[in-house]
């Protein structure tokens, strides 16, 4: 199953506080939105997706809590980007510095772009898709962005102002300097 797209544009156009509404009554549906307005209701992953998922965000997690420096976000976190789209990246960190100057509302979507962002590609998600998503995190401020993807062993690293470099089968990946110290083992997500 793959991702369905509406086009409520011009019938319909959402505010914040309706798309957050939508969102929070439907509660085991999972929405983003473009910032064209278009709502997007995302599938649930298959079993191994999900595995590889939860492996992910809790590695990016034990470095983030181990650092605190920042704060680490799983894939129901939605973020309110500087375009106006609603996004809900698989893995996701923020710098506890931006957020205590945002001081934003806990309950709502935080209305930022995170630091970093990571997308894992599952059997429903397409490259295109993916690839859009990961350049539109990188015009509205993350800092770095990984595009990981298992069906063809390769991950794709995004950052501001460059060429998108494309690694095959790495067996880890580099936080940078975006997150220092933090080292990815691929071996169970690429697998």
């Amino acid at each position: 199953m793959t991702a369905l797209i509406v086009n409520l544009h011009p019938v319909i156009e959402l505010t914040d506080e309706q798309f957050f509404q939508l969102c929070q009554n439907n509660r085991d549906l999972r929405f983003e939105r473009t910032a064209l307005g278009e709502l997007i209701i995302m599938p649930p992953t298959g079993w191994e997706s999900g595995n590889r998922n939860i492996k992910l965000s809790a590695r990016l997690e034990l470095w983030a809590d181990a650092d605190g420096t920042g704060l680490a976000f799983d894939s129901s976190t939605g973020f309110k980007l500087p375009n106006g789209a609603n996004r809900s990246p698989d893995a996701s960190w923020v710098k506890r510095s931006r957020i205590e100057t945002l001081n934003p509302n806990p309950a709502r979507f935080m209305p930022l772009a995170p630091d970093f962002a990571v997308e894992l590609r599952s059997a429903s998600d397409t490259l295109q898709t993916l690839r859009q998503k990961m350049q539109e995190y990188i015009n509205c401020g993350v800092r770095l962005g990984w595009l990981i993807d298992p069906q063809n062993q390769r991950v794709e690293i995004y950052r501001p102002g460059q060429d998108v470099e494309i690694l095959q089968s790495p067996a880890s990946l580099s936080g940078e300097d975006v997150l220092p110290g933090f080292v990815l083992d691929l071996t169970q997500i690429l697998s």
